[in-house]
């Protein structure tokens, strides 16, 4: 949602569930935060160095997640779903404290924060919103992935990602989603997932501790052993555009271009985060003294969230 003034929260708001891949439960209070505070967490079960700002740089490891690390070693994981809420809800300051190393993975989607934080009042606040506005086309390519970034004529964000599994349930999946005029409902309750197969070994690795039918869609040959089966028909693609959202906002600002993206994840998105910001001739950052908000889809969408809930 696009706005000309930053916002923040008009209150503090909490969540509580179990980590994804530490198996642990954790609870976070978003907290209102000034102008150009952005999005910060902070490590209350550490009393000292547990600030870690939401920035690409502080990207430590992007393996099935995105998790932050301050520079005294500290780290927050598994941010993206709550970051993704941030920027489709259209908040740019806010600090985030949690109780422990990683943001509790929910429903395994972005539904249950975006529904919170639009069921109460943002608030405008005295500085414009800044925007990352790309100038000129950025490639990275890495083997069979591939990402891009160009121009677009709209004042949005578009993202085209495609999606490839030798899976039959998954198979080739392909989405476009313009992140200011379409509903963004079905992107939002989009959950991750994973093959029935892959389990074990990402166990292995001492990931997915928490991981269960509850916070993930799980696929087995043929069939989802979900009970409901997906929420929607390309719930694979959405999901990848959902974290791919949520990876943006590192960034430090929602974005204008077109993204296209071809066997993508967290850690192809931070690669390619580094690049355009090397390539200072891609972008620059702009302000909208005018800007209209499409409010259209984005009320239509929260009618059928609040359905749905």
């Amino acid at each position: 949602m696009n706005s000309i003034y930053q916002k923040t929260l008009s209150k503090k708001i909490s969540f509580d569930g179990i980590g994804l891949h530490s198996g642990l439960s954790s609870k976070i209070c978003v907290i209102p935060a000034e102008a150009d505070h952005g999005i910060v967490f902070k490590r209350v079960d550490l009393n000292k160095n547990n600030l870690i700002k939401a920035n690409f740089n502080n990207v430590s490891s992007a393996r099935l997640c995105t998790t932050l690390k301050n520079n005294k070693g500290v780290k927050v994981s598994t941010v993206e779903h709550l970051l993704a809420a941030f920027y489709i809800a259209g908040i740019d300051n806010a600090l985030v404290e949690i109780d422990n190393e990683e943001v509790p993975i929910m429903d395994g989607s972005s539904k249950d924060f975006f529904q919170i934080f639009e069921s109460i009042d943002k608030v405008d606040q005295s500085k414009k919103r800044k925007y990352l506005k790309i100038l000129n086309k950025v490639e990275l390519i890495d083997g069979k992935r591939k990402i891009s970034i160009e121009p677009n004529n709209q004042n949005s964000l578009e993202v085209d990602f495609q999606l490839q599994y030798k899976n039959r349930i998954i198979g080739n999946q392909k989405n476009i989603i313009n992140f200011q005029n379409d509903n963004l409902e079905e992107v939002i309750c989009s959950r991750t997932f994973c093959l029935f197969e892959d389990i074990e070994k990402i166990k292995k690795i001492g990931l997915a501790k928490g991981g269960s039918l509850e916070n993930a869609v799980v696929v087995n040959d043929d069939r989802v052993l979900n009970d409901g089966g997906l929420r929607n028909d390309k719930e694979f693609v959405n999901h990848k555009i959902l974290d791919l959202a949520g990876d943006f906002l590192l960034s430090g600002h929602r974005v204008i271009g077109k993204i296209v993206c071809h066997q993508g994840g967290h850690e192809l998105t931070n690669l390619f985060l580094r690049e355009i910001f090397n390539s200072k001739l891609s972008f620059k950052t702009v302000e909208f003294a005018d800007y209209k908000v499409s409010k259209k889809s984005h009320n239509k969408q929260l009618e059928k969230l609040a359905v749905n809930a």
